[in-house]
């Protein structure tokens, strides 16, 4: 009898994630003295860094006004991280309109069907204990490869879009009642529309099934915004998207450094890149 393999892909984790979107009470802000915005602004900037795990955005809309976006190792680091943003005196200007959890992701469904059927073939009994240490084995492998894309700075673009979205779960339609080797078969196709774009958009995935609302985070960095109407509207035509996919909320935004925050809060657009 041919086992039943396990109907859950495989995936590698990697950084913690955390975003955060705000309002500015301005009111307030633009009430207090000049010299005193002033030192609010430098113990921010400096809390912020050099950009690479921490950035911000001037966000687009009524949602917010201003977006954080967070990298860290691990959730401890990414407590660490928004407690020092809360504990910042620009904080007692801020109003928090939402957040978002979750953790980078690489599925990997067109290697886990090839793994699982390995497994299989070589005798080995599923979910035996020498089946998790040939898991264990190839996804050590797997993690050691990708680490550049499982850990990566936020990406040096000027625009941001980020939105969660689900897998449908209803009566009729139902990703996760589909089988390894379709739900396999439509990412691969769904993929395939992303990488068309791999030199004009930057795109992280990351998972909050256990950790937010929704099932995933997707995180878009380019340099032209229309190039997001473009792939998105691209994938709606994919069976994976135009089928199965539910969104949230769309967030979009323009990068800036943490240098030009002072200008983001005086009302003006802060430069990108920064000059020198």
């Amino acid at each position: 009898m041919t086992p039943t393999l396990p109907a859950v892909p495989l995936t590698l984790e990697g950084s913690a994630v955390l975003h955060q979107m705000a309002r500015v009470n301005w009111k307030a802000w633009r009430a207090l003295p000049e010299s005193e915005r002033q030192e609010i602004v430098a113990e921010a900037a400096a809390v912020l860094g050099d950009g690479k795990y921490t950035a911000p955005f001037a966000m687009l809309g009524h949602k917010a006004d201003l977006m954080l976006i967070h990298f860290r190792a691990n959730f401890e680091e990414l407590a660490a991280a928004q407690m020092a943003v809360n504990r910042l005196r620009l904080s007692e200007f801020l109003e928090q309109t939402s957040s978002y959890v979750s953790v980078v992701e690489l599925g990997l469904y067109e290697s886990t069907s090839k793994v699982y059927n390995q497994l299989v073939d070589s005798g080995v009994e599923v979910h035996s204990e020498a089946w998790d240490k040939g898991i264990a084995d190839v996804m050590e492998r797997q993690r050691a490869a990708m680490a550049p894309r499982l850990y990566p700075e936020v990406p040096n673009a000027r625009y941001v879009c980020f939105y969660p979205m689900d897998r449908k779960r209803g009566e009729q339609k139902n990703w996760y009642s589909e089988p390894m080797s379709a739900r396999g078969r439509m990412m691969h196709e769904h993929g395939m529309v992303g990488r068309r774009y791999a030199g004009t958009v930057r795109q992280i995935i990351s998972g909050s099934i256990g950790f937010d609302d929704w099932e995933w985070g997707v995180d878009l960095f380019a340099d032209d915004p229309v190039v997001f109407k473009k792939l998105i509207y691209e994938m709606r035509f994919d069976e994976v998207s135009a089928v199965y996919a539910l969104f949230g909320s769309f967030y979009v935004g323009l990068r800036f450094s943490a240098a030009e925050l002072g200008a983001f809060l005086n009302g003006t657009m802060p430069k990108w890149p920064v000059a020198g």
